[in-house]
């Protein structure tokens, strides 16, 4: 029961996708920009390219053999994730960028 309960909700929508390659950071990019990210590897070579447009990411090229996170739907809810795991590469979506206020007291 608490698993449906848990499944059942809505996802929030995400604000970000954040892209980390083998555990590190590599970059945090609004969802709200359209834009195509080429993810490079240590010795600076593209690795997979990430594509973001209309509020949503997806993997558009990857150089793996498997091919899986090219074909994994885009992502725009808050932590959905493309995983793309030869390259050691995660993309997550995350929340909001800013704080959002309950109240402004004078």
């Amino acid at each position: 029961l608490v698993f449906l309960v848990f499944w059942l909700r809505p996802k929030t929508g995400g604000s970000a996708v954040r892209i980390t390659v083998d555990g590190k950071i590599y970059g945090t990019y609004a969802l709200d920009k359209a834009q195509t990210i080429s993810i490079k590897d240590k010795d600076g070579k593209v690795t997979n390219q990430l594509v973001i447009e209309n509020e949503t990411a997806h993997m558009q090229k990857a150089d793996c053999p498997d091919q899986l996170c090219v074909h994994q739907q885009a992502i725009s809810k808050k932590n959905q994730t493309i995983v793309c795991l030869p390259n050691k590469v995660v993309a997550e979506v995350t929340g909001n960028t800013r704080k959002d206020y309950d109240a402004v007291v004078q």
